[in-house]
């Protein structure tokens, strides 16, 4: 139980400083991969390049729903500050921000913003995004069919219109600009995004593409998957804090699915 208070930890790490010893393997995988923020950004490159926005450009409206997916996101943030007004279980405005984006359903994105604004939680908050990802063929199947009916379900998509090279070459571009215009906070992952997009659009560099479609945006998931799990230290996992996490995470891709 001593060596469970952060006191006795913190001391421990000081002797062991003073000892001449130094950070372990783990420890300097999460100082690299997510301390930098470089393995989301990559994995974002990744992304990208698998990424084809063909149907969107033919059918610009779609932009709607995706954007109507995003209600799960703040939802989630007032129910975590609703549970700290109550005084159920204590979450910062940052953290609730850092909770929320679970109901994203992006796993890179909810690792790269809780490293910014919540690090202490980040081991739940991704154990939480990557288990409701894995568990979307259970969650939404349930609400999709309460919400719509077998008629709605069996209607066919129509053929869309044949999208120019010219107009997904663009695309990327454009929506960077506009990005880094209005949005700089979120130009380095969805500047990556889009490079990885122009790579895959482009057509002049398929080998590059080929290789962050697969075996790059593989080799960095290894490495945050064991940044993270460096973080999934007993003493800060287990607490009603996590329980909080898990519970607003599927709430948060439950009213996402259902909105969108």
């Amino acid at each position: 139980l001593a060596l469970a208070l952060p006191s006795v930890q913190g001391q421990m790490e000081n002797q062991a400083v003073d000892m001449g010893y130094t950070p372990g393997v783990l420890a300097l995988f999460y100082k690299v991969a997510i301390g930098s923020g470089v393995a989301p950004l990559v994995i974002f490159m990744g992304v990208g390049a698998m990424t084809d926005f063909g149907p969107l450009l033919a059918n610009p409206r779609t932009l709607l729903l995706g954007a109507a997916a995003q209600f799960g996101i703040f939802a989630t943030v007032l129910g975590a500050l609703t549970l700290n007004y109550f005084g159920l279980i204590s979450f910062t405005l940052p953290q609730a921000a850092a909770i929320g984006i679970i109901g994203g359903a992006d796993g890179p994105t909810a690792i790269y913003l809780s490293g910014k604004l919540a690090p202490e939680l980040l081991g739940a908050i991704a154990v939480a995004a990557y288990s409701y990802m894995a568990l979307v063929p259970l969650i939404q199947p349930p609400i999709m069919r309460a919400l719509t009916s077998e008629k709605e379900r069996k209607i066919r998509m129509v053929q869309l219109r044949t999208v120019s090279k010219r107009e997904k070459i663009l695309f990327p571009v454009v929506l960077l600009l506009l990005v880094a215009l209005l949005l700089p906070d979120a130009a380095p992952l969805l500047g990556m995004f889009c490079f990885g997009n122009l790579m895959r659009e482009s057509g002049v560099v398929e080998r590059l593409s080929d290789t962050v479609q697969n075996g790059l945006i593989n080799i960095v998931t290894i490495f945050l998957g064991l940044s993270v799990g460096a973080k999934l230290v007993a003493d800060k996992f287990l607490q009603p804090q996590t329980l909080g996490i898990l519970l607003l995470g599927v709430i948060a891709f439950g009213i996402g699915t259902a909105a969108g």
